[in-house]
């Protein structure tokens, strides 16, 4: 039986439909996810879905009592100001136990008699490993101080916010719309073991295909208004949509040459026609409609010419960078090559984009030297986005770069073909910048980079925001490109298949090269740590608590008695660097500042846990 369901669900915009009987169900530990192009109404569906958006005719249909979780693309937060506001919801007593806990200990000057209190009452709700749950989730989401003002946060910080409440809430369906964008590798593969396990019912939307293979049970196509359902993960999906064009190709061709036979006809029909041809004709009608609808969609087609590269490229000699005293970049050297592709992994916050920016000269090492040959041209694919002004049009943006472009077959385009190519009608290369979508101003930030004829392609992230028919182009077209490519993806398919090096940032200064992808370097790492030693792997069971011990050692009553003094010596280290954080405007300077609260609160997470266990004997 569904859990959540539509009947005869339609939605439209400025007269124009998106979908219009479409029906769609959901059932209770279905992992489902919504695929297809932008701009054929997925995120509207989920938030129809969720109730944050009224169809134009239809219902939505739920199961009594159940609570659905959504993650919009651009979360919102009402009048909530704080993240311990949003956190901590005002109806739920557990949570509301935990803050006021929080806010106590965090108080230098707390009652503690109230402080004794509300541990009683934690400890009768039994909310202590709730609580530890919670700040373990926000640790992992890098949410450490959850005093700041929700305005001061990125982009990516408030969606990761509103996904790391979301997990904590544990709604019975999660309605996730791109969870993955702005989450590092190994949150993106924590959030996968994370759903697949204890039947969570999930509906998402994201381009990330590995996330897309090992998360669902199945995918939804919606195209041209229309729902098809396929049971299997995405690569089931890939080869039976591949089947269904196939067919459909073959029936398109078979419609247009009966199409051509029976224009004939009616050519030949004199002007008064009689009754009796009257069904044929409807036909005619008929087949020259789903003809016409029937043509092939639009892709963006990416073909460019590339500036001969010379025998010096670019050497990199003992380069080290830091900001606030803490390393980014220690004494790294390495000299690029023909035909170098190379990505870059690491959590987020530990230099990647900061070495694209020594590599290119915007910012300058401490140490060391950065030497460029005089024949590499740069084409930096920034992640943060277009830099416009509010009144500049499409078009301007690319006649900023030049006016004409050579592609690599020798044609030379002006910016409107060149415009058109990449799927900018006439319509939009005179509109504003300010009214494209997240993904168009992507494809024309890609556009840009391209157009400068580049012999070094560096692009930071170029997943985002694009869908996965556009990412499928941009593969191709890299996977072909004959310079050299520097890539800051999360997408670890993109990694797998368009780099043969690593750069692994450890977020302590050192930078490690590896020679293979991401895949074989994830392999290589499961292998180590199966042939670790015995002692290493079972560490962690040793710290369980014995169930026959009455009381402290005297070497433990004295780690109890210590852990008073560090746990809040760590907590006003962490409301420092927190305070620093708000008061910084430099981007690395914040990525750096964050990294260190992090590490900060994960040893606050096991100091605590610690004084946990040995409180039970105290």
């Amino acid at each position: 039986m569904s859990i959540l369901s539509t009947e005869q669900l339609g939605h439209s915009y400025h007269d124009k439909w998106l979908f219009k009987g479409l029906h769609f169900a959901l059932q209770r530990g279905d992992r489902t996810a919504l695929v297809g192009s932008n701009g054929t109404g997925k995120s509207t569906l989920l938030g129809i879905l969720s109730a944050t958006i009224d169809p134009s005719e239809g219902l939505v249909v739920r199961e009594k009592g159940i609570r659905l979780g959504f993650l919009p693309q651009d979360p919102g937060f009402g009048t909530l100001t704080t993240i311990s506001d949003f956190v901590y919801s005002a109806d739920h007593q557990r949570q509301q136990l935990i803050r006021r806990y929080d806010e106590l200990v965090s108080n230098p000057n707390a009652d503690a008699g109230e402080l004794a209190a509300l541990s009683d009452q934690l400890t009768a709700a039994d909310a202590w490993e709730y609580e530890h749950t919670i700040k373990g989730i926000l640790s992992r989401f890098q949410l450490t101080d959850l005093s700041q003002q929700i305005n001061t946060l990125s982009g990516g910080q408030r969606k990761r916010l509103a996904l790391a409440k979301l997990i904590i809430d544990e709604p019975d369906v999660y309605i996730l719309d791109e969870p993955t964008n702005h989450l590092d590798i190994e949150t993106i593969e924590w959030l996968e073991k994370w759903l697949v396990s204890g039947q969570k019912t999930v509906l998402l939307v994201t381009h990330d295909r590995y996330f897309l293979d090992n998360i669902c049970t199945s995918i939804c196509e919606l195209d041209g208004g229309v729902l098809r359902r396929y049971a299997g993960n995405y690569s089931y999906f890939l080869e039976k949509r591949a089947e269904r064009m196939a067919t459909e190709e073959t029936a398109l061709v078979r419609n247009r040459n009966l199409l051509r036979r029976e224009l004939e006809w009616m050519r030949r029909q004199p002007q008064a026609r009689g009754t009796k041809s009257k069904a044929r004709i409807d036909a005619f009608h008929d087949l020259k409609d789903k003809t016409q609808e029937s043509g092939v969609q639009g892709s963006v087609q990416l073909s460019v010419k590339i500036n001969r590269l010379g025998g010096k490229i670019v050497e990199l000699d003992r380069v080290a960078k830091s900001y606030n005293g803490n390393p980014i970049i220690h004494s790294f050297s390495y000299t690029f090559k023909k035909g170098d592709r190379i990505g870059l992994a690491g959590r987020n916050g530990t230099g990647k984009s900061t070495f694209l920016d020594l590599v290119t000269g915007t910012v300058t090492p401490d140490t060391g030297t950065v030497s460029v040959g005089d024949t590499v041209v740069f084409g930096y694919y920034r992640q943060t986005g277009l830099s416009v002004h509010a009144g500049d049009r499409v078009i301007d943006v690319v006649k900023n770069v030049a006016e004409y472009i050579t592609m690599a077959n020798g044609d030379t385009l002006t910016a409107t073909q060149l415009l058109t190519l990449f799927l900018f009608p006439p319509e939009k290369q005179f509109g504003l910048v300010s009214k494209l979508s997240g993904g168009e101003r992507k494809r024309l930030l890609l556009m840009r980079a391209l157009m400068q004829n580049p012999n070094i392609l560096i692009l930071d992230e170029p997943a985002n925001d694009l869908d996965i028919d556009t990412l499928n182009v941009l593969e191709d077209f890299l996977s072909n490109y004959p310079g050299i490519l520097l890539l800051v993806s999360h997408d670890r398919y993109l990694l797998d298949r368009l780099t043969d090096q690593l750069f692994i940032f450890n977020g302590a200064g050192d930078v490690t090269i590896y020679n293979g992808n991401y895949a074989a370097f994830k392999e290589e790492q499961r292998e180590r740590e199966q042939v670790a030693p015995k002692s290493i792997r079972t560490k962690e069971p040793e710290k369980q608590i014995n169930p026959a011990k009455t009381k402290l050692t005297f070497n433990e009553q004295r780690e109890y008695e210590s852990l008073d003094d560090e746990i809040p010596a760590i907590e006003q280290q962490i409301k420092e660097k927190t305070a620093l954080l708000n008061k910084e405007t430099d981007y690395q300077s914040i990525a750096d500042i964050a990294a260190a609260i992090t590490e900060l609160t994960q040893q606050l997470d096991e100091k605590t846990e610690r004084w946990l266990e040995l409180s039970e004997y105290v």
